[in-house]
């Protein structure tokens, strides 16, 4: 979906400068710590959260030659990338943490290998649900985290609502997490990752 015009009230403002206004102003939250997780939740362990809401359903982890390592306890505690929480000591082949580099929610297997394995680098995508304002730029780049780094890209519409976005090889991708495009310090637009490729071979 093109979007002619989108209007960012504090846009053209740093959070430094934010902050400075609402300190000014006396808000309350001028000085919070910066939210890092989902701020809606609070301060809590964000694996006891869900647990209220999702049953935990054990299930194998495994390389991605099918090596069985060990026992996960639900696959939707992970993401793509995560390294820490495993639980998994190092081996002897390598000094690399292990890594999460895909998630099969049928079988309900948690894949890892050692971390900057290729399996978690990609370089194209098919984004849905696209919401993005027209930009003549010819050098527009994206980014898939918030404090990630930016890839150069360029991308074609599929439909009225989706793209294939093309980028410099980026790591741990994340399908169902959002990519931001821009075009300089303009954001752009964004849309859900939704399939993930280096080259014509499928991440997941």
């Amino acid at each position: 979906m093109v979007v002619k015009k989108i209007l960012f009230p504090v846009g053209e403002l740093l959070k430094s400068q934010v902050r400075l206004i609402a300190k000014k102003i006396k808000l309350p939250v001028a000085e919070k710590k910066d939210s890092t997780g989902i701020c809606f939740i609070g301060e809590r362990n964000f694996s006891k959260f869900l647990s209220n809401y999702l049953s935990i359903k054990p299930g194998p982890i495994c390389r991605l030659d099918g090596t069985f390592l060990k026992f996960h306890n639900g696959i939707h505690n992970y993401t793509i990338g995560q390294r820490k929480g495993l639980g998994l000591g190092g081996t002897k082949e390598s000094v690399l943490p292990w890594c999460v580099v895909k998630k099969d929610q049928i079988t309900n297997t948690l894949y890892v290998e050692h971390d900057n394995h290729p399996y978690l680098f990609s370089n194209n995508a098919i984004l849905r649900n696209v919401i993005i304002r027209d930009s003549k730029c010819n050098n527009i780049t994206c980014k898939f985290r918030y404090r990630g780094s930016e890839h150069t890209c360029s991308y074609i519409w599929l439909n009225y609502n989706d793209i294939h976005i093309f980028y410099t090889t980026a790591k741990a991708v994340t399908p169902g997490q959002f990519c931001a495009i821009y075009d300089g310090t303009l954001c752009l637009g964004s849309g859900i990752i939704d399939k993930v490729f280096f080259d014509k071979e499928e991440r997941l």
